[in-house]
């Protein structure tokens, strides 16, 4: 399979991923399973190596969010939102810079990544934010913009226009999931995760 096919499948994956996840569905998280497998392949073939770790990343917070997920469906089948306390917003995103200094310093020093500092900021970010959907946060759509905002723009600089196109796609579904779980937020109150 080409490079530019395996490109089109992950990105067409991918986008039934995080539609269903704006929806709150649980069938998100398995197909998003099988899109980080296959972005793992385009990153190592474009030398995103920061791209990749975060895909096998990604896969163990799909599970976990799958998992998570599951015991706490409302009577309508969607996932319950919960609450970010501002002490767990602070310290996540904490977690979160440190990972991303971390990362960077070792992705420049020992490989040859092309954009080792950015790669690695989104990459911290990019958990965070998948924590946050893990757990049920609204805040995590808020973070998925930022991100993907940026994240279309590396893409498109590594010539990845497809993924570009797919990223700058997830800033209108992610902006789709903030509007609708903000909307299950104020619907149900509910304690903290």
């Amino acid at each position: 399979m080409s490079a530019e096919t395996l490109e089109w499948i992950a990105a067409i994956v991918s986008v039934a991923a995080v539609w269903l996840t704006a929806r709150r569905h649980l069938l998100g998280w398995p197909i998003g399973l099988i899109s980080v497998a296959l972005y793992a392949g385009v990153f190592i073939e474009a030398k995103l190596y920061s791209d990749v770790l975060l895909q096998g990343a990604f896969a163990g917070f799909i599970v976990y969010g799958w998992w998570r997920w599951k015991s706490h469906l409302g009577q309508d089948g969607l996932v319950e939102v919960a609450p970010l306390a501002r002490g767990e917003l602070l310290r996540d995103l904490s977690v979160g810079a440190v990972l991303a200094v971390v990362l960077g310093a070792v992705m420049h020093t020992w490989t040859d990544a092309a954009l080792p500092w950015l790669d690695a900021a989104l990459t911290a970010f990019s958990l965070v934010a998948q924590w946050w959907q893990g757990r049920r946060h609204v805040a995590a759509w808020w973070m998925w913009i930022v991100v993907d905002v940026i994240y279309t723009g590396l893409y498109a600089y590594k010539s990845l226009d497809v993924t570009a196109a797919l990223y700058l796609g997830f800033v209108g579904l992610a902006a789709m999931g903030l509007r609708q779980w903000k909307r299950a937020a104020h619907a149900t109150p509910l304690p903290t995760a």
